[in-house]
């Protein structure tokens, strides 16, 4: 049976009833979630068998069924009665499974979306949109989750207002027209992929590492371990014997090749039990014995860069504006993070700058807590709280900086802790089409902190605050500014080079215009007494106590919510048996598959009704 994060949508004037069926709840998915649920009756689902496709279509009756990311192969007598629009990452005529991996492999310079409707041939029905982008240098996920997201998400928008105009005919795959089409390519496998760090080149090493990153990474061997390489990062200063780990920084190795030499910042192992069997930060994974002769090369965060090399965090300044850059994999932040981004920032605080940018990621702005490196410690318990109150640290030096003003600058989406760290900063600019999750509870009812009830009701209000945390949906751009919790959305066109760079030279435009402004000094003195007044009315000490007491019962309680959650997360095992949040008990979900869940605690726990196995929470007929 399937399962659905949220629950069905219905807005006023709803003109049809849609379902979002998808492999996982993934950023894409997201996004058709936000763009439809306020024109149409949404409701969302996981394909993960036969049968639970079928069930959860008979459930909720929908008049199209919309598949933003899809594995399995949708059974035939679905679409056959409902019509199926799948959205492909691949150009007109392009099939097969590994669409996205082939084009990174092949160097295409341009690639696109296209959603076809589900025939007996897997990618091969009528055409609905297709929308194209230019490639760039970068890995399958980056990609994804930018260019080929922003394709995604117009052909989407298209091929439903085609499919309501009732008048759209679909035009027919057709191999013999004349302009440029793609073909059929099967799996892209590893033997493929394998990089031979005695002959190949770094840009074909980085190409071939891009290729599976995110999933199924490279499979490669180091130090007698078979590992799956992940975030590959290219290295201009130094050398060394091919194949050789010649230094490593902050978790991340770099190994020598022909002409250079490549970082790799994580690894998965491929055999060992297999509960350890997740991504980790490579040193880590290769363990202290194949690491102890090898060097750390540390970098300050303020040393001009002169290459090309692997950093997390880097500050730069210009024109009285300090910029402290984040970087972090997937947009999890572990201890370390915390504490060496909590460090840049107070290093920040120090310079003689009238401005502070938090400039984040291109694939993230945060996450929050890293749930793999706490799944991966000695205590896992001990482990969550440290790396918690390390955010809590590094939020609190971003509240209390009182000497400058501070931008949180958010090219892209943020969840949990990392939307509450945003928060704590002055103005919050992020770029029209990244997706916000300011919730926890769906890490088996964790109550989270980063001064959260402090922070979030100060934005948006107590009662909106409540209903974000405990609907955990995910919220777009356009209705995040709505309701403040953004100041101002970035809206880019195609000025200049790409939109990373465009986006950080607009933030540079406004942060300079705010430093060089005749009202800063009222606007630092508004923040001060404003933030005076915050804390006599209420300490920031007091609302971090709450909120770590509710984190400690989360952490050591009797239920184990929290840590089932997070280890079948880390696992990447597929969410069934959602962990139902334990509130509004008396919204039935009308799913016959789902227990009354149990009385609501202090602390808003959440339960899998019916342990790890798929139940249907389906939207409401």
């Amino acid at each position: 049976m399937a399962m659905n994060p949220v629950e069905a949508h219905q807005p006023s004037g709803a003109t049809m009833r849609l379902l979002l069926l998808s492999s996982s709840f993934n950023s894409l998915t997201q996004q058709a979630y936000v763009l439809f649920k306020d024109r149409h009756q949404v409701g969302v689902a996981a394909a993960t068998t036969a049968g639970a496709m079928r069930e959860v279509v008979a459930q909720f009756r929908p008049d199209l069924i919309l598949c933003p990311m899809l594995a399995h192969v949708i059974p035939r007598d679905i679409w056959s009665r409902t019509p199926c629009l799948i959205v492909h990452p691949g150009i007109v005529g392009d099939r097969g499974p590994s669409s996205l991996d082939w084009a990174i492999y092949n160097g295409e310079t341009a690639w696109g979306v296209t959603v076809v409707e589900a025939v007996e041939h897997m990618d091969s029905g009528p055409i609905w949109a297709t929308y194209r982008c230019a490639m760039r240098e970068g890995s399958k996920s980056s990609l994804y989750r930018d260019e080929i997201t922003r394709c995604a998400v117009k052909a989407m928008e298209v091929a439903v207002q085609r499919f309501e105009s009732r008048m759209f005919v679909p035009a027919p795959l057709d191999y013999s027209r004349a302009e440029p089409l793609g073909h059929f390519r099967p799996v892209l496998k590893q033997a493929q992929r394998r990089v031979d760090w005695e002959s190949d080149r770094v840009a074909d090493i980085l190409r071939k590492v891009r290729t599976g990153d995110g999933a199924p990474g490279v499979l490669d061997e180091i130090a007698g371990q078979e590992v799956y390489l992940f975030g590959a990062h290219e290295e201009s200063a130094l050398v060394g014997k091919p194949g050789d780990i010649i230094t490593q920084r902050h978790g991340a190795i770099c190994r020598a090749a022909v002409d250079g030499a490549v970082w790799i910042s994580h690894l998965k192992p491929k055999n060992g039990p297999e509960e350890r069997r997740f991504k980790l930060p490579a040193a880590m994974v290769l363990g202290p014995d194949a690491m102890q002769d090898v060097p750390e090369l540390p970098l300050f965060i303020d040393a001009p860069t002169r290459g090309k090399t692997f950093r997390d965090i880097w500050y730069e300044e210009k024109n009285s504006v300090g910029y402290v850059n984040f970087r972090f994999y997937n947009g999890a932040m572990g201890t370390d993070h915390c504490r060496r981004l909590e460090q840049a920032v107070l290093f920040a605080r120090r310079r003689p700058t009238r401005v502070i940018v938090l400039q984040g990621g291109r694939d993230f702005w945060s996450n929050g807590i890293h749930l793999n490196l706490i799944e991966a410690a000695a205590d896992p318990a001990q482990e969550s709280w440290n790396n918690i109150n390390a955010m809590d640290d590094l939020c609190k030096a971003i509240l209390t900086a009182s000497d400058q003003l501070v931008i949180a600058a958010m090219y892209g989406s943020a969840g949990a802790g990392g939307v509450m760290m945003a928060l704590a900063a002055d103005r919050v600019l992020a770029r029209d089409g990244i997706v916000l999750n300011p919730h926890y509870k769906g890490m088996g009812g964790l109550y989270g902190s980063e001064y959260w009830t402090y922070s979030l009701p100060r934005r948006v209000g107590l009662a909106k605050a409540v209903e974000l945390t405990e609907r955990c949906l995910p919220l777009g751009i356009r209705e995040a500014k709505a309701i403040g919790l953004v100041d101002d959305i970035i809206v880019q066109d195609d000025l200049g080079g790409s939109h990373f760079s465009q986006f950080r030279e607009q933030i540079g435009r406004i942060a300079e215009q705010l430093a060089s402004s005749g009202h800063h000094h009222a606007w630092l003195e508004g923040k001060r007494a404003e933030r005076a007044a915050d804390e006599r009315r209420k300490p920031l000490a007091a609302y971090r106590e709450e909120e770590l007491a509710e984190m400690r019962r989360n952490i050591w309680g009797e239920a184990p919510a929290y840590h089932l959650a997070r280890s079948a997360f880390v696992r990447k095992v597929p969410k069934v048996g959602l962990l139902k949040c334990v509130t509004n008990l008396d919204a039935a979900c009308g799913n016959a598959h789902c227990a009354d869940a149990p009385g609501l605690g202090r602390n808003r726990r959440s339960f899998a009704s019916i342990g790890w196995q798929a139940v249907a929470l389906a939207a409401t007929p």
